[in-house]
């Protein structure tokens, strides 16, 4: 979610390649393309059966949520496969996506880009659809005012962006933060705070702040060097951040303690677990078992090559159907 602190962090040619590699063995969605389909070709089949829900203010919203960094191209494993994205998901592509994610239960999508998105959230909703649509943004983008999102987009939700937070409470000025809050509220939307440090998440929550829900980064990215160089060494090598293996772990110890619905995203670590189908299975395993019954999950999808949507689905509906509210 941190396009602020995006980094241009190389990346092989040979890792990119082996990477795709990966990614192709069993694509459905590449066959499916490879023979002349495309996803609005499924439209003429029956819809997926439903996915278990949650409740965000007066709102119903699936527990598997579409995330937006794959559409924003931000992979999180450098520039090459961040350009590999960016020219994939055209406008109509992304609306046909986020049409396939809806034929597959899925009702709800968070996004960054309101001047990216508002042109297709109305073309998607002349074509009937019901996707709910999940604001992330900051005062760091002055020239896109919260009313002005909330008329170009209609979101049912505005929230903090979770690298500005964890900034702003580093520096001690979570106050903007909550004045942030304020404006959404006012502005006749849910609001939320998203954070990667799990303490401002804890701070929020003993503060008494008026939030409707969180956002929570399973991995705390936004560390400090100072904080890095106390953490133990990791063994793999990182491509720009380090994704340490106690992090889901600390967030969803504070995502069970406090009373608002969080939103769990990077329950994949950027890609890191997607290499094999079994860790992607574990992971949403993981996530549905250590969030409350009242939670979802945020996951971003790159369907260029595997069915990604579907897979996602079933797997929520496996295990997060058990403590569906």
């Amino acid at each position: 979610m941190d396009s602020d602190k995006h980094e241009a962090a190389g990346i092989g040619r040979r890792d990119f390649l082996s990477q795709l590699s990966v990614a192709v063995t069993g694509s459905t969605l590449a066959l499916a393309t490879a023979r002349g389909r495309s996803l609005s070709a499924d439209r003429t089949s029956s819809s997926a059966p439903p996915l278990p829900t949650i409740r965000l203010g007066n709102h119903r919203v699936t527990r598997l949520i579409v995330g937006s960094n794959p559409i924003s191209g931000y992979s999180y494993m450098g520039p090459i496969l961040d350009r590999h994205m960016k020219e994939y998901f055209t406008p109509e592509r992304i609306a046909e996506f986020l049409w396939a994610c809806e034929r597959q239960g899925i009702n709800a999508h968070q996004f960054s880009r309101p001047e990216q998105m508002g042109p297709v959230f109305r073309k998607l909703r002349e074509r009937g659809s019901k996707m709910n649509f999940i604001c992330l943004h900051s005062d760091r983008a002055p020239r896109i005012s919260v009313e002005k999102v909330v008329n170009d987009t209609q979101p049912i939700a505005i929230v903090h962006h979770g690298g500005v937070t964890d900034k702003l409470f580093r520096e001690g000025k979570s106050g903007e933060v909550r004045d942030f809050v304020k404006r959404v509220k006012d502005a006749g939307v849910l609001a939320g705070v998203s954070a990667h440090n799990p303490d401002c998440i804890k701070q929020i929550a003993d503060e008494g702040w008026q939030v409707d829900f969180f956002m929570n980064c399973f991995y705390y990215l936004t560390r400090t060097p100072e904080e890095l160089e106390k953490m133990p060494p990791v063994v793999t090598a990182q491509i720009g951040y380090s994704f340490f293996a106690s992090d889901p772990m600390a967030m969803t110890k504070v995502v069970r303690q406090v009373d608002q619905p969080c939103l769990g995203f990077k329950i994949l670590a950027a890609g890191r677990m997607c290499g094999k189908e079994h860790k992607v299975e574990a992971a949403f395993k993981f996530a549905f078992e250590h969030i409350k019954p009242t939670d979802g999950v945020i996951v971003g999808m790159y369907p260029r090559y595997q069915d990604q949507i579907r897979q996602n689905a079933q797997y929520t509906r496996k295990y997060g159907a058990l403590r569906d509210t």
